[in-house]
């Protein structure tokens, strides 16, 4: 039987619709299918997908929820649609990332138990062949200790379904690895995580605590926090990345003497480049939704957003949503 379609809103992101056009058709060239949502008339050289019509777009700096709830002909509500009424396997949005997690929540809905859904977005590992899974980065700024702990079942499903990592270690970020480092909540939580129950049910051991400078190592697989200090902590991140990239271009074109080092190194920086590229990454995925839902960057290149639409079907595929649904028992 042939695999449902990746709705994929090609009204969001800041070069939307062409740079989204262009990455489906790289999907497309990869065998997966595509169901474009969007405006039809900003889709006329999109014969080649069928296209779901939706006449309305949420702009990048719209308020999200009270959008979703207002513009419902908008192509992130119609793509969430798409996967709510068995038209789409999942969805992907380069859009307003707000309108994106509320779409998914009011027309998906939340599997059964999930408190809140959660961002997991990939951080690389340089050498390793799968990334750190943080979560939450930015769905929800105030949390519960038992959230947390819910946090942490989804992301060692996700991190096995994807990655094929059968005993994720789960840390808990803190300001010391020290067990009575961190925040009451952070404290709190660390006494959760050490009860064995989810470990048994995920897979998972609970590696206790990890901080920031740890974000890009090998000593968990999936990171565990609330939403304001995930985003804040991966903004950084990313920030920190930006600036020695763009210290280190600059330094290549300081003298031709360094132009001419920069030559004889290219073959091996050239790697560590893609390795680290975002391009790679493919989006976070949205946990706790009933549904598949690829939430990524406003300014993803057709590459990156080919790579995010692989991700959804894969996932889609693998039946992901199900494997979260029997680990917070549910059926």
């Amino acid at each position: 039987m042939a695999s449902l379609p990746v709705a994929v809103d090609a009204m969001g992101g800041d070069d939307a619709p062409q740079s989204v056009l262009a990455g489906a058709r790289l999907a497309a060239e990869r065998g997966i299918p595509i169901l474009l949502v969007g405006q039809p008339d900003q889709l006329a050289d999109a014969r080649d997908f069928e296209v779901v019509p939706a006449s309305q777009v949420i702009a990048m700096g719209a308020e999200a929820a009270a959008s979703v709830r207002k513009m419902k002909d908008s192509s992130v509500v119609r793509a969430a649609e798409a996967v709510r009424d068995g038209r789409a396997s999942a969805m992907v949005s380069a859009g307003n990332t707000g309108a994106a997690m509320a779409a998914s929540l009011l027309r998906m809905g939340r599997i059964r138990g999930v408190a809140r859904p959660a961002i997991a977005t990939p951080i690389i590992v340089p050498g390793r062949a799968w990334p750190n899974v943080m979560l939450d980065s930015g769905a929800n700024t105030e949390c519960t200790a038992e959230w947390l702990v819910q946090f942490a079942q989804m992301g060692a499903v996700y991190c096995r379904d994807r990655w094929g990592v059968q005993q994720p270690r789960v840390g808990l970020l803190s300001n010391g690895e020290e067990a009575g480092k961190g925040s009451p909540l952070v404290k709190q939580a660390f006494d959760l995580l050490g009860d064995g129950d989810w470990q048994t049910r995920t897979g998972a051991v609970f590696a206790g605590n990890v901080e920031g400078r740890d974000l890009l190592e090998d000593l968990v697989d999936v990171i565990v926090t609330d939403g304001f200090t995930g985003n804040v902590a991966l903004k950084t991140a990313e920030g920190v990345a930006k600036q020695l990239i763009g210290a280190l271009m600059g330094a290549f074109e300081s003298s031709e003497e360094a132009r001419e080092g920069a030559r004889l190194l290219a073959p091996a920086l050239a790697p560590l480049y893609d390795e680290f590229s975002p391009d790679s990454v493919g989006g976070a995925i949205l946990l706790g939704v009933n549904g598949v839902s690829i939430i990524s960057h406003g300014a993803s290149s057709p590459k990156a957003l080919a790579n995010a639409v692989q991700v959804a079907h894969e996932l889609a595929e693998r039946d992901t949503v199900s494997s979260l649904r029997r680990v917070l028992r549910t059926e």
